[in-house]
């Protein structure tokens, strides 16, 4: 079969690589109708996240019909369609258990490497890295799902590719990251970054009710986007975030501020980030900060700071004290994507949420090598990629 592979950093390649077998009972073969680039795989791409190894598949957001299933898998049938969540989890554990899908105690069948780096495994993860388990990715004509009788979302007759796709990741990301920041009525809601997550945090904030969402950005054809939706908008070429922050908030801050950038952080023109830019091109940090340390410093005391921006490994000069004496609660982690998936299937349904605005390039898989470089230089107006195997 065909499949997007990783060789090294911007080195993405269309290659020829073995079919996917049934390996356990509980597994299904699917073969792809639809897969996406994520901008956490931006980070494999620009060779920023350990633990990557040549001809390694690539791809965490997909979906398509299921034509295998394994002895033991009695949830799905050869036929079904299916949206496969980019987290792999047992359903048995103790963090299954409790709902915490993407901490499975058990799915990352490189457990002892996780161990290592993080103190305790996480859930194992498709097309991302061997830290996560090492399993192949789903930019790919046919992929193997592990405990495929857990996770996977089966999908309603009449619905689209495009309408569903994003259940898999970046929709339940966008709106994990506005649950956790518990929003009030009378609360404002800053969100750094309008890719396609920071878009689905605006959005999920406004229908839990935030009193105001800001959106900050550069690209202007992101920050309309943003403002289709009610949200204001910053853009951090043009005016001080902080400035403009306070000042929308009568001097106070907002209460409640979102990460939707990560490791890559692309503000230039201050001082810390030319700091993080110089070390990390001697290797003395890994990730970019600058976001998390201008959210500490702007939220409101009491606030909340909500992290859906993957963070890969160390970064520098956070002002823990800031956080503490201000009282701040930090949220991060992977998505519990079956956490959210019923309800935001319901809310799609009902028309409440339309995730296909997103999309602005659909193209083959065969594309998928020059559509990293498209979605990474954000030409085009690119936010998001759809590609068809």
């Amino acid at each position: 079969m065909k499949a997007l592979c990783w060789h090294g950093k911007h080195d993405i390649r269309y290659d020829t690589v073995p079919d996917p077998q049934i390996e356990e009972p509980r597994d299904a073969i699917i073969k792809m109708s639809s897969c996406a680039i994520c901008g956490s795989d931006l980070h494999l791409f620009d060779g920023f996240m350990p633990g990557m190894e040549a001809g390694d598949v690539m791809g965490h957001e997909f979906m398509g019909e299921v034509v295998e299933v394994g002895s033991g898998n009695k949830k799905l049938k050869v036929g079904d369609r299916v949206v496969v969540p980019f987290t792999i989890c047992c359903g048995e554990c103790e963090q299954c258990q409790r709902g915490n899908w993407s901490v499975c105690e058990r799915s990352n069948r490189n457990k002892d490497i996780a161990d290592k780096v993080f103190g305790h495994t996480t859930a194992g993860l498709f097309g991302y890295t061997h830290l996560t388990g090492g399993y192949a990715g789903g930019q790919a004509e046919y992929i193997r799902v592990p405990y495929a009788d857990v996770a996977p979302v089966k999908v309603p007759d009449g619905m689209s590719d495009e309408s569903v796709l994003f259940l898999g990741d970046i929709l339940p990301t966008g709106w994990q990251a506005a649950v956790q920041c518990d929003i009030q009525r009378t609360d404002t809601v800053a969100i750094w970054g309008a890719g396609p997550v920071g878009q689905f945090a605006a959005r999920a904030a406004i229908l839990l009710g935030a009193k105001e969402v800001v959106v900050i950005d550069r690209l202007p054809d992101r920050l309309s986007m943003a403002k289709a939706c009610g949200a204001l908008t910053i853009n951090f070429d043009q005016e001080s975030v902080v400035e403009r922050l306070n000042e929308l908030t009568g001097g106070k801050g907002p209460e409640k501020c979102i990460d939707a950038v990560g490791m890559e952080s692309h503000v230039g023109s201050t001082v810390d980030t030319f700091y993080d830019r110089a070390k990390q091109a001697v290797m003395a940090e890994s990730d970019r900060p600058h976001v998390l340390r201008e959210m500490i410093y702007v939220c409101r005391p009491a606030g909340v700071l909500s992290v859906p921006g993957v963070y890969g490994g160390l970064v520098d000069k956070i002002p823990f004290g800031m956080l503490m004496n201000k009282g701040l609660t930090v949220r991060t982690g992977q998505t519990h994507v079956n956490r959210w998936t019923d309800d935001l299937m319901r809310r799609i349904q009902q028309g409440q949420i339309d995730p296909t605005f997103v999309i602005t390039h659909t193209e083959s898989l065969a594309d998928g090598p020059e559509m990293y470089k498209t979605f990474r230089d954000k030409k085009e107006g690119c936010i998001k990629v759809v590609l068809k195997p």
